[in-house]
């Protein structure tokens, strides 16, 4: 079969409950409307006399990041969040190596997941107009080398 598109719709964000650890809760589909995976580099210049002009660098480290954007979920009689929601607003206030904890993602087909061993997580901006749902978003930053786990 040849490759083809697919849905951004159908990629689906757990994140490691950090008073639980190996436990994973999905961060519900319908909080989310948009995601975002970006990619940062540090360079170091390596040019020198013999360059002749021409500047040259090494790529010294690599970093990753992936923002969600969408809507905040509560239960309207309970006033609970969404259990994946609560779990990232709860690691985002937490500091020093506790601020770290499992992120991951997958296509519902794929067969891996990617998992960011160690990430930290933090919160956009919420709120919303009159006629608005309230907004939410968090970035999460990848501490540490990317690996792989296999979806049950």
């Amino acid at each position: 079969m040849a490759v083809q598109k697919y849905n951004a719709r159908d990629v689906i964000f757990q994140v490691e409950n950090y008073s639980s650890p190996g436990t994973w809760v999905t961060i519900a589909a319908g909080a989310i409307t948009t995601f975002t995976k970006s990619e940062e580099e540090e360079t170091t210049p390596t040019t020198t006399f013999g360059s002749a002009g021409q500047a040259e660098s090494m790529k010294m480290e690599i970093g990753k990041s992936l923002q969600l954007e969408g809507f905040r979920l509560r239960d309207p009689a309970t006033g609970a969040l969404d259990p994946g929601q609560a779990l990232v607003e709860g690691l985002n206030e937490r500091l020093g190596p506790n601020s770290l904890s499992g992120f991951r993602y997958a296509h519902t087909t794929d067969t891996t997941w990617v998992v960011w061993a160690q990430a930290r997580v933090s919160l956009g901006d919420q709120g919303g107009g009159n006629n608005d749902e309230v907004s939410w978003s968090a970035t999460f930053t990848r501490s540490g080398p990317s690996t792989t786990a296999a979806k049950p």
